[in-house]
């Protein structure tokens, strides 16, 4: 998919999937920025901002304007940046629900409105990273399935608030995405049936370049063999 030139914005850029996300869309031409609370470095052809928590909106409005300044636009967005825990309702503690909407849901919610600003009149790109486990929770995913759950809802609205500006709001709903975390977490499994950052990133770029024009309010399946 062809993105030459354009200003694209990975949140979480620094973990298994936003390294994917930036070096898939680096290589098809894009500049790109890397997000992320940590700071560390990128990948090849890509920029890496100082740390910022998405959590906070004036610092997030701050670091998108700075990039706007330095890139003259932002062109796309990628929401990658999140968490992830597993706890029964029995067992587990109700500020998990609210830490796990904090981590998926506001720093979706910031980063989409720090960028908002400096879209183009002529169009733009916003991906979310949703989850399958959003549309059927399993046992203990309850919280982060709610908290997916609200990724998908804001890309629907947010989809039809920003039509008239020919802005395009999608998401996509991985299953196991397969990342040393998770083998470490379930060693059992079967690595094979995942799927892999790559590949989701494939997706995600697709629904970025041109070739996704009239895609928007999409929440797409990426499951693999799961």
């Amino acid at each position: 998919m062809n993105l030459q030139d354009k200003v694209v914005i990975v949140t979480g850029g620094l973990g298994s999937l936003g390294r994917a996300v930036s070096s898939a869309a680096a290589q098809a031409g894009a500049k790109v920025y890397a997000v992320d609370v940590v700071e560390g470095q990128p990948e090849t052809g890509v920029e890496a901002t100082p740390a910022l928590d998405l959590g906070d909106a004036d610092a997030t409005n701050k670091a998108f304007a700075d990039i706007a300044a330095k890139a003259g636009r932002i062109d796309a967005l990628v929401n990658v940046a999140g968490g992830f825990a597993w706890e029964t309702l029995e067992e587990g503690s109700i500020d998990t629900w609210d830490h796990l909407y904090k981590l998926n849901v506001r720093t979706a919610v910031n980063a989409s409105k720090a960028a908002l600003p400096h879209i183009p009149a002529d169009g733009g790109r916003i991906v979310n990273i949703s989850a399958a486990g959003s549309v059927k929770a399993d046992m203990g995913l309850g919280a982060y399935a709610a908290s997916k759950s609200g990724v998908s809802r804001l890309t629907e609205a947010l989809a039809e608030e920003l039509k008239s500006r020919n802005i395009t709001v999608n998401a996509v709903q991985p299953s196991v995405i397969d990342t040393k975390p998770n083998r470490e977490a379930m060693p059992d499994a079967d690595f094979s049936s995942w799927v892999t950052p790559a590949a989701l990133a494939d997706v995600i770029l697709f629904l970025l370049s041109p070739q996704a024009e009239a895609v928007t309010g999409a929440l797409l399946p990426v499951v693999g063999r799961v």
